[in-house]
């Protein structure tokens, strides 16, 4: 292009906006999936009176929210894709909710909904198609701002 500008698609996009850890529609967030669920509650005018949901998201607070939002980063190429179960010990802990490579860090990338006990830096295993892969829980977002 003649200003210097390379063009970038969806696929694009899409990479950015999970390097930087952030929620897309259908994927972290939509039906059954809280602001609370998706790491979010910051978003949420707590003081400003009654709103459509405050209650439920009152009881959520109240009893304890799960499954939450994680970062996953794997080793190598093979790209981590929404919907895949994530283990821990053998035992299913939650799913991925969006997954890629990132041409950026040189490896594999991944949201995630999971149990609440899980914690930062915790080895946990993605069922890729029958195929158990290494995965790091790390924290959000993927890439410094900096």
């Amino acid at each position: 292009m003649s200003a210097g500008v390379t063009p970038a698609g969806l696929g694009a996009r899409d990479t950015l906006r999970l390097e930087a850890g952030l929620p897309l529609h259908g994927h972290e967030l939509g039906e059954g999936i809280t602001t609370l669920n998706a790491r979010l509650g910051w978003v949420v005018s707590w003081d400003k009176g009654d709103f459509r949901g405050r209650d439920a998201l009152e009881r959520q607070k109240l009893n304890g929210v799960s499954p939450l939002m994680y970062g996953l980063k794997t080793e190598g190429r093979r790209p981590p894709r929404a919907e895949q179960p994530v283990l821990r010990n053998g035992e299913v802990i939650g799913q991925l909710s969006s997954g890629n490579f990132s041409p950026t860090l040189g490896y594999g990338i991944a949201l995630a909904f999971l149990d609440p006990s899980v914690q930062v830096g915790d080895q946990v295993m993605i069922d890729q198609r029958g195929t158990q892969v290494a995965a790091e829980v790390v924290k959000l977002p993927f890439l410094s701002q900096t």
